[in-house]
């Protein structure tokens, strides 16, 4: 005579095993690229070469300005010198002149030709 074998843990596992073909979803190593940000809130956009790009909200008045990369943001206070506008926290400087930026970050980053995009 034979027994049926039940066990709760291997049923648990095959319903987990079942939904695995959305795990790649939720993967950090795996080859999906995340989705591109969309533009945050009262934020003036900057598209620079290489295709690179960052988000630029003013605050206080101009006095400072937060900049958003697309896995990060800092805060950037007003600094005098250069030809346009000058922000930094020490570590990176954001220049703004008009229309065109240029964006230093540490000795590794750093955007050049950063222009806003042209309206639609």
């Amino acid at each position: 005579m034979h027994k049926r074998f039940f066990h709760p843990v291997l049923a648990l596992l095959a319903i987990l095993l079942a939904g695995c073909s959305s795990i790649d979803n939720y993967n950090p190593f795996g080859d999906a690229k995340p989705a591109e940000a969309r533009k945050p809130e009262n934020s003036t956009e900057y598209q620079c070469d290489n295709g690179k790009h960052f988000f630029v909200r003013m605050l206080d008045k101009g006095n400072a300005a937060w900049l958003i990369y697309p896995d990060r943001e800092v805060n950037l206070d007003k600094i005098a010198g250069g030809t346009g506008t000058r922000y930094s926290n020490g570590v990176a400087v954001l220049e703004i002149n008009g229309a065109e930026a240029t964006l230093s970050d540490g000795p590794g980053i750093i955007y050049t030709g950063c222009k806003m995009p042209a309206k639609r």
